[in-house]
């Protein structure tokens, strides 16, 4: 297909729009609609997967020793861990940093301090936090260490307790939520596409019932099935990049608002993720608006040309 043609087809597209002046609309807003709850959805989605990130920056195997642990046999259990492939970083913390951070925390609780003063002894261990490379890795890091194997034969005696199953508990539940509200958006993402696409199957099955005499002549003179259906899939098109800056500007003043007013409850600022990502998700409405754009109008002219 030539130049010609396609300046042709791009031009009768746009005719078709504006001589459909109030179908074209309602295309519009319906589309409008659509590509604001896949934009709230990717809204929702950066929101859980901050809340995700930051919980999983907490999660650690913290292994407490006893008082009577010595320096040198924590440190070679240190040694010895920092060479397992699951692990990112292990932290050390002595007996009297443990006691420093300790009273740090209850400076105001005189009744706490006055307590520890009188005991004439550190009743704290020193404490090894690790971190892992993984979340998911967390547990086998957890069972390794509670278990007979040859690293902690030597240890056993100096370890108190290993602290996991609390924090795996929360991980666990706030991926289940996260995991539920991503198969909810999806959804209901799914059924209003399936709705966008019905209504602009509709509107553009209108236009071609307005034009089907035009079609007709084209048909005679030898047009293409391809020339044919060309204005009608740019008219298609055009309903979903309009709907997409629509959206965008939309969201402009919503994301401000929210990012103003709920950043402490979202726990990260949407307008500045908003901005920050202002081009991706633009060229991700645009995409998909075209696409439903495109698949309902291929829809509607298709019965047209098998005649």
């Amino acid at each position: 297909m030539g130049i010609t043609n396609i300046k042709r087809i791009f031009r009768a597209g746009f005719i078709n729009f504006w001589r459909n002046g109030s179908v074209s609309l309602a295309s519009i807003l319906i589309s409008t609609v659509t590509l604001s709850v896949i934009t709230a959805l990717i809204f929702l989605q950066a929101i859980l997967n901050f809340s995700l990130t930051q919980v999983k920056d907490k999660v650690d195997v913290t292994i407490y020793f006893t008082t009577t642990a010595s320096e040198d046999k924590i440190l070679a259990l240190k040694s010895s861990i920092e060479k397992l492939p699951e692990v990112a970083l292990v932290e050390y913390t002595s007996q009297e940093k443990a006691l420093e951070d300790f009273k740090a925390r209850h400076a105001d609780d005189y009744l706490t301090l006055q307590a520890l003063d009188e005991l004439n002894e550190n009743p704290l261990g020193a404490t090894l936090n690790v971190k892992a490379r993984e979340t998911s890795q967390y547990e086998s890091i957890a069972k390794f260490l509670q278990g007979d194997s040859a690293l902690t034969q030597d240890s056993s005696g100096i370890i108190d307790k290993i602290n996991y199953n609390q924090n795996k508990v929360v991980i666990d539940r706030l991926t289940s939520i996260i995991d539920g509200a991503q198969k909810l958006g999806y959804a209901v993402t799914l059924v209003l596409i399936g709705i966008c696409i019905l209504i602009t199957f509709n509107t553009i099955r209108l236009t071609i019932y307005i034009a089907r005499e035009e079609i007709g002549i084209m048909r005679l003179v030898g047009a293409s099935n391809t020339y044919i259906r060309g204005p009608f899939l740019v008219e298609g098109m055009v309903y979903g990049v309009l709907s997409s800056f629509i959206t965008m500007l939309i969201f402009w003043p919503v994301s401000a608002w929210l990012g103003s007013h709920m950043t402490d409850f979202f726990g990260m600022n949407i307008f500045d993720y908003y901005t920050s990502n202002f081009f991706q998700i633009l060229l991700i409405l645009i995409g998909t608006g075209i696409i439903l754009g495109s698949i309902s109008s291929g829809l509607a002219i298709r019965r047209y040309l098998r005649k």
